[in-house]
């Protein structure tokens, strides 16, 4: 069992930015391949951003390349999403989500096993 733990979320103005965390804890954090979804409300959950588990590569959804930007720090088993020049076309709330490493980029939640509760993200105009 991963248990995962987010947050970070709030409010603020079209243009800002916010930094998202999400602590991972149970079995090793580094077997896993992470990934951050979202989902805003009368939509489906969405890819944003994974990362892999060495945190060398990672890869974007188009909606948010360029303002995005996902990292992990192995030691402290935690999982940061740093966003840039929100949009209102980012509120949603924002999950992060692990799957085993060979999973890699995948933009698919069904592969994901482990699930945070959420933290909201509201951008105004």
């Amino acid at each position: 069992q991963v248990q995962l733990v987010e947050s970070g979320g709030g409010l603020v103005q079209a243009g800002g930015s916010l930094r998202l965390s999400c602590v991972a804890s149970g079995r090793a954090y580094t077997n896993y391949a992470m990934a951050w979804f979202r989902q805003a409300p009368g939509k489906e959950r969405e890819f944003v951003a994974a990362i892999r588990w060495t945190g060398v590569s990672s890869d974007y959804s188009t909606s948010v390349m360029g303002r995005f930007t996902i990292s992990r720090d192995n030691a402290k088993s935690t999982l940061y999403l740093e966003m840039n020049s929100l949009e209102p076309e980012d509120t949603a709330i924002y999950y992060c989500a692990a799957a085993p490493r060979v999973l890699y980029g995948s933009r698919r939640s069904t592969d994901y096993n482990y699930w945070g509760q959420g933290t909201q993200v509201t951008v105004s105009s």
